[in-house]
């Protein structure tokens, strides 16, 4: 009775009885192995997730970063816009003004500090082929189909990332008037 309550609490404490026998002591040994095989192979699964898990979060953490200012760059883009129509259309005379030298070192600091950030002007120009990655067209013109006529709105990119595609317009495959054809 003694002895059947010790191999109860040995049991109960995870401690494994050994075998009187060779051929039973052989059979446990297979056993325990089999189990520790079994509890390296899943502390290896655990290991490789856990692995896994790391580079994941650190490279979602570093996306993040790198596009945690696409919101502010996208609300700061009407004022460059605004700051290339201001110097497109500003007169020659009132150019060579003070003012006018002022507005386009402005112009120019401001840009330096939004590439600083990551911003990059999507080249978009008459005569180029459309592209609907980064092109966006709002109307179709006469002239060679496929290719951009006008750009009506410059289009930027964080990194790789388009924030606003470039609006043009684009020839829709009719001969442009007077081209003879």
């Amino acid at each position: 009775m003694v002895s059947n309550q010790q191999e109860m609490r040995d049991e109960a404490e995870g401690a494994v009885a050994f075998p009187s026998t060779g051929e039973a002591a052989r059979a446990a040994i297979g056993e325990q192995t089999a189990r520790a095989e079994q509890y390296l192979a899943s502390w290896q699964r655990a290991q490789a997730d856990l692995a896994n898990f790391r580079k994941k979060t650190e490279q979602e953490r570093q996306e993040l970063a790198a596009y945690a200012s696409a919101a502010l760059l996208t609300s700061l883009l009407p004022v460059l816009d605004d700051l290339h129509r201001a110097l497109e259309t500003m007169d020659l005379a009132l150019a060579g003004q003070t003012w006018g030298e002022g507005l386009k070192l402005v112009h120019r600091k401001f840009l330096t500090a939004l590439e600083a950030q990551g911003l990059i002007d999507i080249a978009a120009a008459a005569g180029q082929h459309f592209q609907p990655a980064v092109h966006e067209a709002v109307a179709h013109v006469p002239g060679a189909e496929g290719v951009i006529i006008a750009v009506l709105q410059r289009g930027y990119r964080l990194r790789d990332r388009v924030l606003r595609p470039a609006m043009v317009t684009i020839g829709g495959g009719a001969p442009a008037p007077g081209s003879g054809g």
